[in-house]
């Protein structure tokens, strides 16, 4: 392939609003031997892209400065050392950088088949949402079935992948969102305990019901933490995935952290090792890539933008005005 044609992405002015997105040109990016270029049909809108163009959230080193971090199409171009993918295949998977541009280059291990009944719309939804639930779950929580799990932010795409894995392997679940239409979406992926956190403290009511949770998944942080801690088994552990309540959590309550055996755990993603999202790539895949051929585990699509009306995404992201994934299509 011609590496100097053209192609167009979206560019940004870092530190600006939504309005500051727009649609510029620059190279098609060359590939190394062990990467795939793929002609991106769709990509995801994640929290960090937000924070990204806010200049909150910079790539790791050597990443590209293109805003985006999921996409999905078909192969254009592979490396030389590529073997299990094919020009024309059509795939999804995670990018540290990049996803918000007609071509997008990755990692042939962090490439995944698209089952040939999923439209490269739903599956542009899949990996970043999916392999951060995944992780937290199973790979980090270890999660087990009859175990409890309390997932923050239930109607968020992390939430309602994590709803969707948890149901599957067993556990008894129970979430918090902030309106009847979000908890209602969570019902339908198989939670069963929901509270509207505006309404109710989420602490006393699901200790009036008697759930214990093994593992917590929480964006918020702040006073979230002492209340999850009371919910929390024995030896269990909150994973804290973002801080939508500020980057500080003071008063702690130590007894309760001692007293349950408790593990605070943070997490990310984006700035993992090449070599471990391979392997998360591969254990997720192995695990759970059939469930979303017969639809057990689906992506949650709120709505799909044309890629010219990225701002107004970037605006419903972060004004929390979603249910699932936001989708921009070329």
């Amino acid at each position: 392939m011609d590496y100097q044609q053209s192609m167009t992405f979206v560019d940004f002015v870092k530190g600006e609003s939504a309005q500051s997105l727009n649609l510029s040109k620059t190279k098609i990016p060359s590939i190394t031997a062990n990467e795939v270029l793929v002609k991106v049909n769709a990509f995801g809108i994640n929290r960090a892209d937000t924070l990204q163009r806010q200049g909150r959230y910079p790539p790791p080193k050597g990443e590209s400065e293109i805003l985006g971090l999921e996409i999905a199409g078909v192969v254009e171009d592979v490396g030389e050392n590529v073997s299990s993918i094919n020009k024309g295949d059509r795939v999804f998977g995670l990018v540290a950088g990049g996803g918000y541009a007609q071509y997008a280059k990755i990692l042939s291990h962090h490439v995944i088949k698209t089952p040939s009944n999923i439209s490269c719309i739903e599956a542009a939804g899949i990996a970043e949402v999916f392999l951060t639930a995944y992780q937290s779950l199973c790979e980090i929580g270890q999660l087990k079935q009859g175990q409890g799990a309390l997932i923050h932010a239930g109607a968020s795409g992390v939430g309602l992948a994590a709803i969707q894995l948890a149901n599957l392997i067993g556990a008894t679940i129970a979430v918090t969102a902030s309106s009847q239409q979000k908890l209602q979406v969570c019902a339908e992926r198989g939670a069963k305990y929901l509270v509207n956190y505006q309404q109710q403290d989420f602490a006393d009511f699901l200790t009036s019901k008697g759930f214990q949770a093994d593992v917590v998944l929480d964006f918020i942080g702040s006073e979230y933490t002492n209340r999850s801690l009371k919910l929390l088994n024995i030896d269990g552990c909150i994973i804290q995935l973002a801080m939508l309540n500020g980057r500080y959590g003071d008063n702690l309550d130590m007894g309760l952290l001692l007293g349950k055996r408790a593990k605070i755990q943070g997490s990310t993603l984006r700035n993992r090792s090449d070599e471990y999202k391979s392997q998360l790539i591969s254990n997720f895949t192995t695990r759970f890539l059939g469930e979303f051929k017969s639809k057990n585990l689906t992506a949650v699509i709120d709505t799909v933008y044309p890629v010219h009306d990225v701002a107004k995404a970037h605006a419903r992201m972060e004004e929390n005005d979603t249910i699932g994934k936001l989708i921009c299509s070329w």
